[in-house]
């Protein structure tokens, strides 16, 4: 008589992240590079091993560019790194990117089933793990390519949305020509965010890949000016565009004293720090106001990269100012978390008027007011309203408007037949189609200031639309 098989016992569920390695907030607020660490081999075996393997994993429902993300912990767990990235380039052009700047916590994490009752997989960090190991160790394939097809398409802008396009469309046998009005390709990834957050050789890395895949560049067009849209569909013989701009351009409040010396809309603090590495001054001869005692206007990701920036600068104290409570901070909570760590200071329920200059015409003070919560508005959060009486006064020396982005209408004004909505953005029909015939549009000059995977995510739509469109 066989005895019966006992049942394997399961393996308990960690029921916490593995922790990431960073330096220290100490020693990082005196240097540029990079925050976290990333993980060992070990730490992304351990961490991947917490995936459940679900039979439907909603996390896939939760990434825009539908990455397997159970496929590629799969791998993980099994030591196949490399294999890993492979598995996530397959739907995702940019890994290392995504890994180090996509908000997982609202999308794929925030539907892992362990964030039930215990944290998600840190599906965000294993992602960055394969990409750097890949990269890191030269073990980088190129995708299969279909043959070519005898079709062109051009890409303006060279951010997360044009590059996404183009790498989705270069494996499907187009030509490929990306329009770059910088000097650098990349768009945001290369002038919005600091080194610290996104070291500028993994974005040129990534450039790089495509590239290999036989992804044309032309750097320092401005489209709508050296070149127009119609002049791309028309005699330079492109089967279509895919827009992909952005928003670059600077969004002010209005308020008196805002053209004094010292304030700075984040675009331009933001692009002088990072693209032309005025952080290196005099060995880059891009000077930058280094302010003692800086105040930044704004909650989201992009105040807390100027705030961090200006500490990394020399900066003495560094104030975000916010007019909501801490609880309608838009900012991702890690980098609210490290900009604490790092020593800023959140002044909540604040509102600017004003800005009071010296006699040499720099900004030395800013006038204030206090702020109570209403009821919610259009975004679902509460309003905030100004507490009569209130008024009070901040010394500050730099002033960062970190209050969002609005729509260049360079392009937009030079392409007659595209349809912008009251912002000035280009309205798009399904899948990133507008109202001109071979144009297509994603991203941030068609949402307003978004995220880096939301645009990627557009550009990965418009670019299957192309191909549905020109090869019926």
């Amino acid at each position: 008589m066989t005895e019966p098989k006992k049942k394997k016992k399961k393996k308990p569920i960690q029921k916490t992240r593995t922790p990431m390695p960073e330096q220290e907030a100490s020693v990082r607020v005196g240097n540029f590079d990079e925050v976290p660490l990333g993980y060992t081999p070990e730490q992304a075996k351990q961490e991947a091993a917490r995936c459940s393997q679900c039979k439907k994993p909603l996390c896939v429902t939760g990434c825009p560019v539908e990455v397997d993300i159970p496929g590629f912990l799969k791998l993980i767990c099994e030591g196949d790194f490399a294999g890993a990235a492979r598995r996530i380039k397959s739907t995702n052009a940019l890994p290392a990117v995504c890994g180090r700047v996509c908000p997982q916590e609202d999308q794929c994490e925030s539907k892992c089933i362990l964030a039930k009752k215990f944290e998600s997989v840190a599906i965000g960090r294993l992602e960055r793990f394969a990409a750097d190991y890949e990269r890191n160790n030269n073990v980088v394939e190129l995708a299969e390519k279909a043959p070519p097809n005898g079709k062109r398409v051009a890409i303006v802008g060279s951010g997360p949305a044009g590059l996404t396009a183009a790498g989705d469309l270069v494996l499907l046998g187009y030509d490929v020509t990306v329009f770059e009005v910088f000097h650098k390709p990349g768009g945001v990834l290369m002038y919005g965010i600091p080194e610290f957050r996104l070291p500028k050789e993994i974005v040129e890395a990534e450039v790089d890949y495509l590239i290999r895949l036989g992804v044309k560049l032309e750097l320092n067009v401005v489209v709508g000016k050296s070149v127009t849209i119609d002049e791309l569909l028309g005699e330079r013989g492109y089967s279509a565009v895919f827009v992909g701009v952005g928003a670059g351009l600077p969004v002010f409040l209005g308020l008196p004293g805002e053209d004094l010396g010292g304030v700075y809309s984040a675009s331009e603090y933001l692009t002088r720090s990072n693209l032309m590495k005025a952080y290196l001054f005099p060995a880059y001869d891009t000077p930058i106001v280094r302010g003692r005692g800086v105040t930044v206007i704004g909650g989201g990701n992009v105040a807390m990269d100027s705030a961090r920036t200006a500490l990394r600068l020399g900066a003495k104290t560094v104030t975000i100012v916010y007019r909501r409570s801490r609880e309608e901070l838009p900012a991702r909570a890690e980098e609210i978390d490290h900009a604490e760590h790092e020593g800023v200071v959140f002044r909540m329920l604040t509102a600017p008027l004003a800005f009071e200059g010296n006699e040499q015409g720099m900004v030395q003070k800013m006038k204030c007011l206090s702020m109570e919560l209403g009821e919610p508005d259009d975004s679902g959060r509460r309003r905030p309203v100004p507490i009569e009486g209130s008024e009070f006064d901040i010394d500050t020396d730099l002033v960062i408007l970190a209050v969002g982005s609005g729509a260049n209408p360079l392009l937009t004004k030079s392409t007659p037949g595209l349809t912008l909505n009251k912002w000035g953005y280009i309205k798009t029909l399904e899948h990133g189609r507008t109202d001109k015939a071979g144009v297509w549009a994603g991203g941030d000059i068609v949402t307003g200031s978004a995220t880096v995977i939301d645009a990627m995510g557009a550009g990965k739509e418009a670019a299957a639309d192309i191909h549905r469109s020109l090869m019926g």
